[in-house]
């Protein structure tokens, strides 16, 4: 049994990081349900790499907001509804995560993450 508390522990822990935004996190979604989303719905799709890489290439019509950057001030000129449906990436899905965890922290409820651009099997742009 005391070998099983730790596991259990973490297994909680791990059941804390995805799911629902109403307790301050974000989800995780798929690429192909973040294009999904992109077709079908009004959302702001947000690149949280640095501007060098933005420049490489993006994912169209992505707005770019560095993951270190992201504060109430910044997240507000780029996400001015706290409501707004947001699909947040990076270059492989860590910086995005991290990201996706400050926008929930400060507010926001409709924060989706979806990994990175190095694995989007659809268009990007220059």
């Amino acid at each position: 049994m005391k070998r099983m508390i730790p596991f259990l522990f973490a297994l909680l822990l791990l059941t804390g990081c995805g799911g629902n935004t109403a307790d301050g996190s974000y989800q995780q979604i798929t690429q192909e349900e973040a294009k999904e989303r992109m077709d079908n719905q009004e959302v702001i799709v947000l690149d949280v790499r640095e501007q060098d890489e933005y420049d490489s290439g993006h994912i169209p019509g992505a707005v770019l907001l560095p993951a270190g950057t992201i504060d109430e001030d910044t997240a507000a000129e780029v996400i001015p509804e706290k409501d707004s449906t947001v699909l947040v990436y990076c270059r492989s899905g860590n910086r995005s995560k991290t990201a996706s965890s400050i926008l929930a922290e400060l507010g926001y409820t409709n924060i989706y993450e979806f990994g990175g651009i190095n694995t989007w099997p659809y268009e990007t742009e220059p």
